[in-house]
């Protein structure tokens, strides 16, 4: 019965087509009655009549129950894709998104780390399930005193956060889980990936495999591989020959010398790849580098010993995603050149054949707000680049996510679905199964997005004409930037003190 009401409700649509079925089931049975209980002789005429209200009838009937059907379809996807905003409007096409589609989606690599690579695996996990992430495991040469052992898990949090990037559900409590921090007792200080690590490290006997482990136990959309088993440092070597060992004293060697990062280098050299990173690599449809901390994540990350070789040699898409602002102590008025020479002078030519950057539309006053921090925008220069195979593509990669300055995850993710389509499509491949798929799943995506910009026009028109007497025309406008100046301003307070 409940089911039945739920049809019968004007967000459900369906009252329409069940009065369809009802006017076809009267013409129907109109026409029958005239054909089986006639009160008079049949002449041509009322033969004529009784077919056109039968025709009438039983198309309307069949109508009726086909547009039921689509509508049910409807209704199961809005309950269950959670692209769509206020779920008032799908096609049926998003039907592509179901999980089988998932598995047959492209095989995406994704190298790097932060808060950049989480970004981008929360946009790719929209498209494909068949993703790898891989992220470097180091200690970047900190001392934690007498407590190294227990610390040593607390360095998995890029492991941590992009597991919890990869979950199913956008609801799922993983983050929360993971990130749960101990107050009292003897835990104390310490969150539970700590004690999860610790202890999957014991079942599974070593880290490597506990964070294999993990991706089946956390059941997530895809899976996330250190890029190697052997525990590594990361060094910096400064311009002026001063050598650095621990990640935390590059910023200050940097300003204090008034040098720059020459090179980053492995301690040991020779720490050797993932086997399952090498053939995923090798077996991966596209190639997504960063974005994330040029020397921290991104070149550590290529540098083991099999990486860059790997992608070299593999006919996937390679595309660099590069940072929107500048890191301070490390990229310091670095231009897209720079982030793309520095990896080219690490690994060499021929790893990147796309560079996707931000038109740099960021509005100023958040822009600000990392300048009081020393980072800067990434200028846009590309005369510089080594390597001028590289094709570059600029897009409005820029949104504002609790205050700071993100990529937007769905930009990374549906270029490079649509590089791969042309790649189908220039190979004369466009009526494979493949191909087909995921154009149809960006097309999906085209009228979502339409709908879902749609809805907020309309709730922000909405809500200026129910604030029109409270607030000015323009306060409306620029509340957010008024915000972030007022933010802004209490950050710069802050430094003063």
């Amino acid at each position: 019965m409940k089911g039945i009401f739920h049809w019968l409700r004007d967000s459900s649509k369906m009252k329409r087509w069940i009065m369809l079925i009802l006017v076809g089931v009267v013409f129907a049975s109109f026409g029958m009655a005239e054909l089986l209980i006639p009160d008079k002789a049949i002449t041509f005429g009322d033969a004529i009549k009784i077919i056109v209200f039968f025709v009438i009838g039983f198309t309307c009937v069949v109508l009726g129950i086909v547009y039921i059907n689509k509508r049910n379809m409807e209704l199961f996807i809005e309950a269950t894709d959670d692209r769509i905003e206020g779920k008032n409007k799908v096609n049926v096409n998003s039907l592509i998104f179901n999980k089988t589609v998932y598995n047959q989606g492209p095989k995406i690599v994704v190298i790097g780390g932060g808060s950049g690579l989480n970004t981008t695996l929360e946009g790719l996990k929209k498209h494909t399930s068949n993703i790898t992430a891989v992220v470097t495991i180091s200690d970047y040469g900190e001392s934690f005193g007498e407590n190294n052992e227990t610390i040593f898990y607390r360095q998995l949090g890029d492991i941590k956060n992009s597991i919890s990037a990869l979950k199913v559900e956008d609801n799922s409590k993983i983050q929360d889980l993971l990130d749960f921090k101990f107050t009292k007792g003897e835990l104390n200080g310490l969150t539970f990936s700590d004690l999860y690590f610790a202890s999957m490290n014991e079942v599974s006997g070593n880290v490597t495999d506990a964070i294999k482990d993990s991706n089946e136990i956390f059941k997530i959309c895809g899976r996330v591989l250190p890029i190697s088993k052997d525990k590594m440092t990361i060094c910096a070597e400064l311009e002026n020959g001063y050598m650095i060992e621990e990640k935390s004293k590059v910023a200050e060697a940097v300003y204090n010398n008034l040098t720059k990062i020459n090179r980053v280098y492995l301690n040991p050299t020779n720490c050797a790849a993932l086997p399952e990173v090498i053939e995923a690599i090798k077996e991966a449809d596209g190639i997504i580098i960063g974005p994330g901390s040029l020397y921290a994540n991104v070149i550590p990350n290529l540098l083991v010993k099999g990486i860059a070789r790997a992608i070299k040699e593999s006919n996937a898409i390679k595309m660099y995603v590069c940072n929107i602002m500048t890191e301070p102590g490390f990229t310091d008025d670095f231009s897209v050149s720079d982030h793309i020479n520095a990896i080219i002078d690490h690994c060499g030519e021929g790893i990147i054949d796309y560079c996707l950057y931000d038109t740099g539309e960021v509005m100023p006053e958040f822009v600000k707000k990392y300048n009081l921090e020393g980072s800067t925008m990434v200028y846009q220069d590309l005369d510089k680049v080594k390597d001028k195979g590289i094709k570059f593509l600029k897009e409005n990669l820029s949104i504002i996510k609790d205050g700071f300055i993100r990529h937007n995850a769905m930009i990374i993710s549906d270029t490079m679905i649509k590089i791969i389509c042309d790649d189908l499509k220039y190979q004369d491949k466009h009526n494979e199964i493949e191909y087909m798929m995921m154009n149809s799943k960006l097309q999906a995506d085209k009228e979502i997005k339409k709908a879902n910009a749609k809805r907020k026009r309309k709730l922000k028109e909405n809500d200026e004409n129910s604030n029109k007497k409270y607030k000015s025309k323009f306060a409306n406008k620029y509340k957010d930037r008024i915000d972030s100046i007022k933010e802004t301003n209490e950050v710069k307070s802050k430094h003063i003190k």
